[in-house]
């Protein structure tokens, strides 16, 4: 990151407030992008330069921006990472994938599109406009993408202050999961349901939602893929904890269903037949309250909600096991918060810092450099999205 000045007015840096007067200053950064075009995916570290800002923008110094599934899938997208190979050079590294034929219908619309990664994270305010200056020197976390970078501009209105004491790296993911698990908990209420279904739950996010769930009373069956998982939800506090793998997993997830009234499913793994299964189960559920037969099934709603895309296979639904009162939809953060209204989000956005060293803690596994990020091994390990395992990028590092 580097810091320049010109002729000119309109910026403030922490560093140079003092001298700069009325000069026009220009900062310089790199930043991680990812091109589409001729049936591959290239990674980039590109230089930018941020000039004049706004009256009302702040420049951030990102110092934390967590690696979340849903960044993966922008920085990623359907490239095949067994093709992976470096080019570029030390300086300016670049790691190139082929794209499977079979996927490339899904990125049609961005080929030839360099777009920059990463939802969020958080830093120090280097520059502000003429009506942000109080922000200078604050740590403040972001939302909005374009994170994976020395520098961030974004709107003064659009960041949100640490508390006192908070680090960025504490404060980096404030918004994607702790939001999203709170948001699962608003939709479930305003839509009438009682009890959850939630697969690829020991993830960061599905620890959160758990504990959310368990303070505040909600039944909550948690689907994941091994016993090592099942022990992870159990040893924070999870009643209802599946492993899929089990022989009787169906069984079993019909009498979790049974013992706690589950009718909305939030499904982080999209292909297969995963979600079929739960809605099979939610009918059965629902059947088995019933007192008398009809020959279209239970008249309880049962909401299937696709949020992931874990497996990029096609979804396979059996609907006629699921009676007439159904449906499978898909569930995005940025749409519920816009729906949502303004009390609620700021609701939502109180708890999230009243709990942010509990609750809504994130633990990281490994924080690396900017240009390590497209490092080959370190790349292959982060993009496992293994279980326990949570990459942090602080681009100061190198």
């Amino acid at each position: 990151m580097r810091f320049s000045t010109a002729g000119g007015t309109g910026i403030t840096s922490a560093a140079n407030a003092a001298e700069m007067g009325s000069k026009r200053m220009s900062l310089t950064g790199r930043e991680l992008r990812s091109t589409v075009s001729d049936g591959t995916l290239r990674l980039s570290l590109d230089e930018f330069v941020i000039g004049d800002l706004a009256p009302d923008d702040i420049v951030v110094k990102v110092e934390a921006a967590p690696i979340n599934p849903s960044d993966l899938g922008l920085l990623l997208g359907p490239a095949d990472v067994a093709s992976m190979r470096s080019e570029g050079s030390s300086d300016q590294p670049e790691l190139v994938f082929d794209i499977p034929e079979a996927r490339r219908a899904s990125v049609a619309a961005r080929i030839g599109q360099s777009l920059s990664v990463g939802n969020e994270g958080a830093g120090t305010v280097v520059a502000a406009g003429e009506q942000a200056r109080e922000w200078l020197g604050r740590c403040v976390g972001m939302i909005g993408g374009g994170m994976y970078a020395d520098l961030r501009k974004i709107r003064s209105r659009d960041a949100l202050p640490l508390p006192d004491g908070v680090t960025a790296a504490e404060g980096a993911a404030l918004t994607v999961n702790p939001m999203t698990a709170l948001g699962f908990v608003e939709t479930a209420r305003a839509e009438g349901h009682s009890a959850i279904v939630h697969t690829a739950a020991a993830s960061s996010l599905g620890q959160m939602l758990q504990k959310i769930c368990a303070s505040d009373g909600i039944p909550l069956i948690n689907v994941v893929r091994s016993d090592e998982q099942v022990q992870l939800l159990r040893d924070i506090g999870a009643t209802h904890v599946l492993n899929s793998r089990d022989a009787d997993f169906k069984t079993q997830l019909v009498d979790a269903v049974v013992a706690t009234g589950a009718t909305i499913a939030f499904d982080a793994i999209g292909g297969g037949s995963l979600g079929s299964d739960i809605m099979r189960a939610m009918e059965k559920g629902a059947v088995s309250r019933m007192t008398e037969y009809s020959r279209y099934g239970s008249s309880s709603f049962k909401q299937l909600y696709t949020y992931g895309a874990l497996d990029l296979s096609p979804m396979v639904l059996d609907r006629l096991a699921f009676g007439f009162q159904w449906s499978v939809s898909g569930w995005l953060l940025t749409p519920f918060l816009q729906k949502a209204g303004a009390e609620t989000v700021m609701r939502m956005r109180k708890r999230v810092f009243d709990e942010l060293t509990t609750t809504f803690a994130t633990h990281y596994t490994k924080t690396i450099g900017l240009s390590e990020a497209l490092e080959p091994e370190l790349l292959r390990a982060y993009e496992r999205k293994a279980t326990g395992e949570k990459f942090l990028i602080n681009p100061t590092l190198n």
